[in-house]
């Protein structure tokens, strides 16, 4: 019943494969998600042994049938529904990072007396507990990579998440199987456990990042002034931006420009580069690439708001009272000029809208 108001968008829908593969650049070039995936898989990988194993458990350890392992399953699912109804509360008390090492502190100590009990009643109460902090900490995983990526990527973000969480069980199950089968059913459990109460360290390497509301998109920028005609498939585009920066700030303008070369790849960039002028130290020049003309309105366009303001940071650094000098290029390798004017131009029907407008100080 939800009526959900859609709005159009300017530009044309991506292609299948373009879109996955904006997915995977963003991703690859967005270290908060990264590290949300990596402890992601771990969690599953060491976690999947609770799922994988719980047949012997109830055959080999509780010596019961078909029913003790329902009520060992039902106990487990019982104990994610906890989790879920809690995961608000546990959010509000602690922080992401502290809230995944208790879920793994938890559902370490669970699985080790998983692996000791020979009372289903025990093996069930612990599982209750494994079950809870299994759910919570998938939970946290989940909206740690829905709150890192803007709402563009969202969908693909969470795709990426899934195949972490299903990747770990799957290859944790077979490994749990095999050493299961070299060590017993007891042994690989006490194994998962330890390893599980060891996964906090891994937040020492790997901290979860700091998440608040999602990175909400950024207004949408008019179309830099055109004079030559241009398709979609125009490019490659190369983008030129001068900046004038006084010496003493050279250090900072350059670590600023490092977070600058991430938001410009994971949006559709490639080729970024910073070079300093060696005849006059306080001209510095940015240069990326961008394979066709749509891509770059779309990479112009799914800066969020925070990474508009770092944008607005190193401009910030620019001196005199010329505003920061932009060139935006299409380059002309071998072959893509056509060689008469009456040539057919496959692209010719093509033809983007474009917005003439000044060229302001947003790339």
């Amino acid at each position: 019943m939800w009526r959900r108001v859609s709005e159009p968008s300017r530009l044309p829908r991506e292609r299948l494969n373009r879109a996955i593969v904006s997915g995977v650049r963003y991703i690859a070039n967005s270290p908060p998600i990264k590290i949300v995936l990596a402890r992601t898989f771990a969690t599953g990988l060491v976690g999947g042994s609770v799922s994988a194993l719980m047949p012997l458990v109830a055959r080999d350890l509780l010596h019961g049938g078909a029913q003790t392992y329902g009520i060992m399953l039902g106990a487990f699912g019982m104990g994610a529904v906890i989790g879920a109804l809690n995961i608000g509360q546990i959010r509000r008390q602690l922080s992401g990072e502290a809230a995944v090492r208790a879920c793994a502190l938890s559902m370490g100590g669970a699985i080790v007396a998983v692996g000791l009990s020979r009372m289903p009643v025990l093996t069930a109460a612990s599982l209750v507990i494994a079950g809870a902090s299994w759910m919570m900490a998938v939970a946290l995983f989940n909206i740690g990579v829905q709150l890192s990526a803007p709402r563009w990527v969202a969908g693909r973000s969470l795709a990426a998440f899934q195949a972490s969480i299903a990747g770990g069980i799957a290859i944790g199950s077979w490994g749990w199987g095999h050493l299961t089968d070299a060590a017993g059913v007891q042994m690989a459990l006490l194994v998962s456990g330890g390893l599980m109460l060891l996964l906090p360290l891994l937040g020492f390497l790997l901290p979860m990042p700091r998440v608040g509301g999602r990175n909400e998109d950024a207004e949408f920028l008019a179309d830099p002034e055109v004079q030559l005609v241009l398709t979609g498939r125009s490019g490659p585009l190369v983008v030129e931006i001068e900046y004038r920066v006084a010496q003493d700030d050279a250090r900072a303008f350059h670590n600023v420009m490092q977070d600058v070369q991430l938001s410009r790849q994971r949006n559709g960039a490639y080729g970024w580069s910073i070079a300093r002028d060696i005849a006059d130290p306080e001209c510095w020049t940015e240069r990326y690439h961008c394979p066709t003309w749509l891509d770059y309105l779309r990479q112009r366009n799914r800066s969020t708001q925070s990474e508009r303001a770092l944008h607005q940071q190193a401009m910030a650094f620019h001196l005199g009272p010329d505003p920061v000098r932009i060139r935006r290029m299409l380059e002309r390798p071998f072959g893509s000029v056509r060689w008469k004017e009456d040539s057919p131009d496959r692209a010719a029907n093509e033809v983007l809208p474009v917005v003439a407008s000044a060229a302001g100080s947003s790339t």
